[in-house]
């Protein structure tokens, strides 16, 4: 394993990059890489294994992305990249993106294979073929198995989050997968982490890999740590809820090490009166759907979640993030307070610690460079007080891309005809016999009625408050 050599020019014009690529950057506004793309992308070019490692936000799907594109011939319509995720959304996020920056490529195909949707969609997809398949490892053995899959003609596979992959138990569908694509193939691995499970797979399925590792460091400017003495769980719950009084965030996530603490915290803020969805292993894929939207919408402000039902989440904007314990390692720590101040915003962490946690506070006094000593809470005045509510609700319609709605319809309906503003309705999005759409809380009760007195395409929908 060799290290990247550092690229002192990081425009994206000094790499050896298809001119629609370059394009397509200039047009979205991609002026000048990031570390880890200035890292990696010029031995990804240049046919090699990589190994990167980098926190949420480093621009690492730009980097694999760039990548396979570059060598992507869009005249052979075979399957010649694939892309594993741990997660559906993560997939999902990886796909968006990627097509943004295929954006000026003719008649490529980028299709996803997740669990947690119908296979029959699926099945019609990959009958019509495609050049790039981004999937989790799950359902990519569920169309192997069935021989619905042919991936002979791979020549580059990402391995994404590959840390998660792993703790979420599929380190049997990585092997069986492994056989089923070429051995003359381009790896890419991408971590958070370094676990030594990475270690074995790199040695497994890399050939020579370059490493690249852009520090998880935090600019203080950008992200406040805080960090507060609880002595048990009790405190921690009143720590938590003075926390989100004083600072009232629009958008927070508070990470717990297990499912059991996850479901318990949401529970209790929930009867405390606290908007709020929890995120963890044990919930359906439609409930974390529908959970994941109403954060997305910013109908609920406080998402309680495990580091491993979180990863990939695309999050905007988010305010706040709270370790209720102290994550199990630093790098999990970098990761997890990687998600606020993003993209030069001004975000806070909050996290809280005992005596039985010396021996980490230790490691992440080493990591930012201060002694770390315990706050002082807000006033415990503030518990008297009632939690704010979103300032958003989310309304689910009964129809959905089938009944051919569309975004505009639905911004149409909603301010046509002394209907509400449009300042009012936030993000919408249509599934394939859903549609989901954002108001203001004090316009709710208006908005359901245009939408179901038959004025959304001349039609009537059922529609209701997504609780």
């Amino acid at each position: 394993m060799s290290q990247a050599t550092p690229n002192t020019d990081t425009a994206f014009n000094s790499l050896p990059l298809k001119p629609a690529l370059l394009d397509t950057l200039t047009t979205i506004g991609f002026e000048s890489m990031t570390p880890i793309q200035a890292q990696s992308l010029p031995a990804i070019l240049n046919g090699e294994d990589v190994i990167g490692q980098g926190k949420t936000g480093s621009g690492k799907t730009a980097a694999f992305g760039l990548g396979l594109l570059n060598k992507l011939d869009v005249k052979r319509f075979r399957i010649q990249a694939l892309v594993m995720c741990p997660t559906r959304e993560l997939a999902d996020q990886v796909a968006a993106d990627l097509r943004t920056l295929a954006r000026g490529i003719h008649n490529i195909k980028i299709l996803t294979l997740c669990g947690g949707v119908p296979m029959g969609p699926q099945i019609g997809s990959l009958e019509h073929g495609a050049h790039i398949i981004v999937g989790t490892p799950g359902r990519i053995i569920d169309h192997l198995d069935r021989r619905r899959l042919d991936l002979e003609n791979v020549n580059m596979l990402v391995l994404d989050e590959a840390d998660r992959m792993l703790e979420m138990g599929f380190q049997k569908e990585l092997d069986a997968i492994m056989l089923e694509v070429p051995r003359e193939r381009q790896t890419l691995l991408f971590s958070a982490t370094f676990p030594e499970q990475i270690q074995t797979i790199s040695e497994q399925f890399l050939v020579n890999p370059v490493m690249v590792k852009v520090e998880g460091k935090h600019d203080g400017n950008t992200i406040d740590q805080h960090f507060y003495e609880c002595g048990n769980n009790n405190d921690r719950m009143k720590a938590l809820r003075l926390l989100l009084l004083q600072h009232k965030p629009e958008s927070a996530v508070v990470f717990c090490n297990t499912k059991r603490e996850t479901k318990d915290v949401a529970a209790k803020l929930t009867n405390d009166g606290f908007s709020v969805v929890a995120l963890h292993g044990d919930l359906e894929q439609r409930d974390r759907d529908q959970m994941l939207l109403r954060f997305a919408n910013k109908s609920a402000s406080v998402m309680v979640a495990t580091d491993v039902a979180a990863r990939g989440l695309d999050i905007d904007a988010l305010d706040m993030v709270v370790n209720y314990h102290v994550a199990y390692d630093t790098e999990v720590h970098i990761h997890r307070i990687g998600r606020t101040g993003r993209a030069g915003s001004k975000g806070a962490a909050h996290t809280f610690f005992n005596h039985e946690d010396a021996y980490k506070i230790a490691l992440l006094e080493d990591e930012i460079g201060r002694d770390i000593i315990g706050e002082a809470l807000p006033s415990e005045h503030l518990l008297d007080t009632y939690p704010p509510q979103p300032r958003m609700v989310t309304i689910q319609i009964d129809g959905g891309k089938k009944n051919k709605v569309r975004p505009g319809d639905i911004l149409g309906c909603l301010t046509g005809d002394n209907g509400i503003e449009g300042t009012e309705v936030g993000k919408i999005k249509i599934t394939e016999f859903r549609s989901y759409v954002a108001v203001d809380r004090k316009v709710l009760n208006k908005a359901l009625n245009k939408i179901t007195k038959g004025k959304l395409k001349g039609k009537s929908y059922r529609a209701w408050e997504l609780r």
